[in-house]
């Protein structure tokens, strides 16, 4: 069963961030690592998943640079701004309260 993308829709931002929290990646690693934590069952759309990094770059919460691969093409990697992990723990509170809010709810 996947996971319908309406109900994630608005938070992919927060998911690239709390993957970023990690180590910096790039954005095949980045949906690859969504796909295996979520066992397959939601996976990111290439034009979401680039928007998004651009959206987040314009916003300060990431920033972006070339890797210096010796074999292969030349990757984009993005890492988190200390404002980036500012805006993941207010979406992360955030989220918590919309979710306790449903749950009681439904």
């Amino acid at each position: 069963m996947s996971i319908a993308s309406d109900l994630i829709r608005g938070h992919t931002e927060t998911i690239i961030l709390s993957h970023l929290l990690d180590r910096d990646s790039y954005g095949y690693q980045t949906n690859k690592s969504i796909q295996e934590k979520t066992g397959g069952r939601y996976e990111l759309k290439e034009a979401t998943l680039y928007g998004a990094f651009r959206r987040l770059e314009q916003n300060g919460c990431i920033k972006s640079y070339w890797g210096d691969e010796e074999t292969g093409a030349r990757r984009r990697y993005y890492s988190i701004t200390g404002l980036g992990r500012a805006v993941y723990e207010e979406n992360k509170r955030e989220w918590q309260d919309a979710k306790e809010l449903i749950d009681t709810l439904i």
